[in-house]
């Protein structure tokens, strides 16, 4: 039995990057994180607004999440902190349970990413289909972009409803109080985020835009007497600290407990630990094809469940490995995780002495921000391609998108996720072919392989024999298409049947439960089965079932050859030896 040693799934990047390192690095690696940390200010301040906490609470999480990520993470370049994605399940979460629900959600999502590395499911986590982590990205894109019209039109709602729907109704019917200052400056934000770049690559153009829209909107009220643009500080209070770590506390209602707290809110935070390890590994892996290294995705997976499992207690939201973020690190110069580590220092200070800026900048413009960032999301242009693929995949994309829109992520990735299975099975039930055989079996048929371009002798098959050959693997997907040979047994004289298994991959409890049942009916009607062909992981798998010992160890042969004598032996018929 192989051997667990925990290095093998934790084995943080920071230690090993550490044991080569030198001033030039620590240089490009210091500049990097000084240029991320500045791009994440305006980021991690509108997700935390957005998410319905605040942004103090946006940049906590950047500092602490994004220190713990790059410190325990299993990628030398990874960039973590709130994301776009996680603002659609930490509304509705509040929503629903208040900011401790939250707090707890978030504890249980740290709890299962560090139990998934642990269990080295990295690795599978990427087998997510395409056309699911397509549907819901684009799905919570269209969520973020309508989150953020009260504030671009400035109508002034603070009740606006949780779903989609009833939102924009909510949206029309207030379409009156349009505060046409707030609507400009978001516009505006938008127009100098889309330009910068044409400009400079380097400047981040949400900076641009915050610097410049905090700054009119200051000269507006100081001196127009536009007093109507609202700014963060009007709704939020920042505070001029690190706050002290807390312990959450439970508000149980009547009959409630602690158990049925935690049974409630364990979909949401089953959600946030797949939305987290989804989004922080195909971050990871594309960070891979830009500077050639391999990241190790279980202590990956334990890093962000560790940042999980501490931010909460500071105060924070959910946190993930943000790709954008990562790009901008690697684009600067970025090798290291000490990169990741002085952009959470940079965040830090702006929290620490530039909070009453902060409370300067505009919400529209704020708005403008989350607006590009829903745009950059979307993958519209994915989107289009997809509808170009295999029917089934565009409905699975189309059905995840929906549900996420419509309903909520939880439902959105469960159903999808479902749909893919099933797709799946669909396919490869599809794909695994039985065919029967008598009389003479010919070796060359079916991608049998012919040898230096001679066809090879075809192979007699003895009287009262039929040879079934099972063409892929072996599972509760397929194994009822026996159930037609099951139903032909005693409508012929036959006495042997043999299965040919030379393709058959792996087996699974449901294919050897058909099995069992195959080789009772045929005995009750006087046949013999014998197999062929059968690898050694199938025949362990069948040795441990005890099926082996059933059917008997002479009627399980390595070869066809094998097979068809063990047949001729039953019928009393003299096989050629080949």
């Amino acid at each position: 039995m192989q051997k667990y040693y925990i290095r093998d799934v934790f084995s943080p990047k920071l230690f090993s990057s550490l044991k080569h390192y030198d001033k030039k690095t620590l240089l490009q690696d210091f500049v990097a994180g000084v240029i991320v940390g500045v791009v994440a200010i305006p980021l991690a301040i509108a997700f935390g607004i957005s998410s319905g906490v605040g942004p103090a609470e946006g940049l906590i999480t950047a500092i602490i999440a994004g220190f713990l990520i790059s410190f325990f993470g299993g990628s030398k370049v990874q960039i973590g902190g709130p994301t776009g994605a996680f603002i659609v399940i930490i509304y509705g979460i509040i929503q629903e349970y208040g900011i401790t629900g939250l707090t707890i959600a978030t504890i249980m999502a740290g709890i299962i990413l560090i139990f998934m590395g642990l269990c080295k499911l990295g690795n599978v986590i990427k087998f997510v289909p395409y056309p699911v982590i397509i549907g819901f990205t684009a799905g919570i894109a269209v969520t973020i972009f309508t989150t953020q019209m009260n504030d671009l039109f400035g109508l002034g709602i603070t009740d606006a409803p949780a779903d989609f729907i009833h939102k924009w109704i909510c949206y029309f019917q207030h379409w009156q109080n349009v505060n046409w200052w707030a609507f400009g400056i978001g516009i505006l934000s938008l127009a100098i985020i889309i330009l910068t770049p044409r400009l400079s690559k380097k400047i981040p153009g949400s900076l641009v835009a915050i610097i410049i829209m905090t700054f009119i909107a200051w000269l507006l009220s100081s001196f127009a007497g536009v007093d109507s643009i609202t700014t963060i500080s009007d709704l939020y209070e920042l505070p001029h600290g690190m706050p002290a770590p807390k312990l959450p506390t439970l508000d149980l209602r009547d009959g409630q407990t602690v158990l049925n707290v935690i049974q409630e809110l364990f979909p949401s935070a089953f959600t946030i630990a797949m939305l987290g390890a989804i989004e922080s590994l195909l971050s990871a892996m594309v960070a891979d094809g830009v500077i050639g290294d391999q990241h190790n995705s279980n202590t990956e997976l334990i890093g962000q469940g560790i940042a999980n499992l501490v931010v909460p207690f500071f105060g924070g939201i959910p946190a993930t490995g943000a790709i954008a973020r990562t790009m901008t690190n690697i684009n600067n110069g970025g090798r290291t995780p000490v990169a990741g580590l002085v952009h959470a220092g940079i965040l830090m200070l702006v929290l620490l002495f530039l909070g009453r800026l902060v409370g300067m900048i505009p919400m529209a413009c704020l708005a403008g921000v989350l607006i590009m960032v829903s745009y950059n999301m979307s993958g519209w242009r994915t989107f289009l391609w997809l509808a170009k693929n295999p029917k089934s995949d565009f409905l699975v994309m189309i059905v995840t998108f929906i549900l996420t829109v419509i309903f909520n992520l939880t439902v959105a990735i469960e159903v999808g996720l479902i749909l893919a299975i099933g797709l799946f099975l669909k396919r490869t039930n599809e794909a695994t072919v039985i065919r029967s055989f008598s009389g003479e079996l010919d070796p060359t048929s079916h991608n049998d392989v012919r040898l230096h371009g001679q066809d090879l002798e075809k192979l007699h098959i003895p009287a009262h024999t039929e040879v079934y050959e099972i063409d892929g693997p072996y599972f509760f997907g397929i194994a009822n298409k026996f159930d037609e040979i099951s139903r032909r047994i005693g409508k012929d004289d036959q006495k042997v049947r043999i299965i040919r298994m030379r393709k058959v991959s792996f087996i699974d409890s449901t294919g050897i439960h058909n099995l069992e049942q195959l080789y009772l009916r045929s005995k009750s009607c006087g046949i013999q089965l014998v197999l062929s062909g059968v690898n050694s992981h199938v025949f362990a798998a069948l040795q441990k079932a005890g099926f082996v010992k059933m059917i008997g160890r002479e009627n399980i042969r390595d070869h066809i050859n094998g097979a068809l004598s063990r047949a001729g032996e039953i019928v009393g018929e003299e096989i050629p030896a080949k």
